[in-house]
């Protein structure tokens, strides 16, 4: 799966250089994005670009999960994607979605980064929408630190019912790193992995700035929904 060679062209020759002059991504607070794993990603989905641009954002390479239409066809984002690793999820969940939350939790256990869209799919309407649990329970199984990061503005660029992009540059914003000792044995698995992705959800309120809804995304299912 993980290939060091292509991932070095596509993030150093093609695409990666295309679509940093294309979108950017501007970064607010850069020093808060972790140099080394292990550590969850968790960030709000507005685009299909997103998993790309924060990846282009960060140094180290990060195990994203994304939808298995993303990696189909000869696009540069199923490029990218492919090269770096990206784990493909059947977006009808069941067994599919329960597999990538082990690969994603044996990269964490390998002392790396991965990231993780806990809406588990992109807003249609570009609000915040209710998480899915995949993202608490990576971290009560690995003890690793979860990082909120709030893409701002990608669907400026290419919202989900949008055809082309648009030329604009992205912004991300960081948050500090999230930990939930204070769950860990308060609560059988499920609960706790409702109120750390609950917890979650409120940072990547706080950072993204969208209203939120509590109500589940449609289209990718990604971990349960608890």
């Amino acid at each position: 799966m993980r290939n060091p060679i292509a991932y070095h062209v596509a993030r150093n020759l093609f695409p990666g250089p295309a679509i940093r002059l294309a979108f950017g991504p501007q970064v607010i607070d850069r020093e808060l994005l972790p140099r080394d794993g292990p550590a969850i990603i968790a960030a709000n989905h507005l685009s299909f670009w997103d998993p790309v641009l924060i990846q282009l954002a960060t140094r180290q390479r990060i195990v994203f999960a994304a939808k298995r239409e993303y990696f189909s066809g000869p696009s540069a984002i199923g490029a990218f994607l492919r090269a770096a690793g990206m784990v493909p999820v059947d977006r009808r969940g069941g067994p599919d979605a329960e597999h990538a939350l082990d690969i994603l939790l044996a990269v964490l256990r390998r002392g790396g980064l991965v990231g993780i869209f806990p809406e588990g799919t992109r807003s249609r309407d570009g609000k915040l929408h209710r998480g899915r649990t995949g993202v608490g329970r990576l971290h009560l199984r690995s003890g690793a630190p979860i990082v909120p990061i709030a893409v701002l503005n990608t669907d400026e660029i290419q919202a989900a019912v949008r055809r082309y992009p648009a030329i604009k540059r992205a912004t991300l914003r960081c948050g500090p790193s999230m930990t939930f000792g204070h769950v860990l044995d308060a609560a059988p698995e499920p609960v706790a992995a409702r109120i750390i992705t609950d917890e979650v959800m409120c940072a990547l309120q706080r950072l993204s700035g969208r209203p939120y809804v509590d109500e589940y995304g449609t289209w990718l299912r990604l971990g349960d929904d608890q």
